[in-house]
């Protein structure tokens, strides 16, 4: 392929439709929300293992060849795009898999405070309250406390996540890795617009950051959370009071392990 592949993973409501916002102003790249593509490599993944009966006659170089050619089928002519960034939290789970797909691949991983990540889930919860959220299977019931743990739990919307996100940073395929907070994106995108193109080895592109665009409302409609994916025209930091109780917030507030040089022993990059 001629394309060239990288890929935006991390953490939910981290900025990563924000950043794909940004980046597709530039005409030479593709990049949109989380896509199917994480799912079907996933599914064909499993397909291909020992549970298929026929998996005696499929070899590894057939399967990279077969997953390798689901970006090729999915990201068609009909994307003029020389250079893609397909968006999926499942992105981090998968490095020594990207890895060998995609040698030259870049993984710009978005993160932020966890506490305000739960708080950003909340208020789109209260803002909809007529229309219970995919987030939590459509049901109506539960209080911020049984939502923040559904969140942060190991198959929550969070917990897998940053579960995830762990596994990349503290594993063996790091340098490929970038980590892109939140706080950097908003407060100073020229900064860490620039860091993402060194990252990725792309001449830079004079992005405007007072005039972002970017629509997913139908999709969000459907999941039943107006909002989820809507981008600002202007990317600015907001000041804001958590609509989360106290001892909530202060549960995640000590879990942003990027933040500490000393557990970063790989050198991951952090902007």
């Amino acid at each position: 392929m001629d394309r060239r592949f990288h890929f935006i993973s991390g953490l939910p409501r981290s900025g990563s439709t924000l950043l794909s916002a940004i980046l597709s102003q530039n005409p030479r790249f593709h990049a949109a929300m989380s896509g199917p593509l994480g799912g079907a490599f996933n599914t064909l993944l499993g397909e291909l293992s020992g549970r298929n009966e026929y998996s005696v006659f499929i070899s590894d170089v057939q399967r990279q060849r077969m997953l390798r050619s689901l970006f090729a089928a999915y990201y068609g002519p009909e994307y003029g795009a020389e250079v893609v960034f397909d968006t999926n939290r499942i992105w981090c789970g998968k490095l020594p898999q990207l890895k060998a797909l995609f040698p030259q691949g870049k993984v710009i991983a978005c993160v932020r405070h966890v506490s305000w990540i739960i708080d950003s889930v909340e208020q789109l919860v209260r803002k909809n309250a007529f229309q219970p959220s995919s987030i939590f299977n459509y049901q109506p019931g539960g209080t911020v406390y049984s939502r923040a743990e559904g969140l942060a739990n190991g198959d929550g919307l969070v917990g897998h996540a940053y579960n995830a996100l762990k596994e990349a940073f503290y594993g063996d395929d790091t340098a490929n890795l970038l980590l892109l907070r939140y706080e950097t994106l908003v407060s100073d995108p020229a900064r860490a617009i620039a860091a993402v193109y060194d990252f990725v080895g792309e001449p830079r592109y004079a992005h405007d950051f007072d005039n972002i665009s970017y629509q997913a409302d139908e999709f969000d409609l459907r999941a039943g959370t107006p909002g989820l994916h809507t981008v600002r025209k202007k990317v600015q930091a907001r000041e804001r009071s958590s609509v989360l109780p106290p001892d909530v917030f202060r549960r995640f507030e000590n879990d942003m392990f990027w933040l500490d040089p000393a557990l970063n022993p790989r050198g991951v990059l952090v902007v």
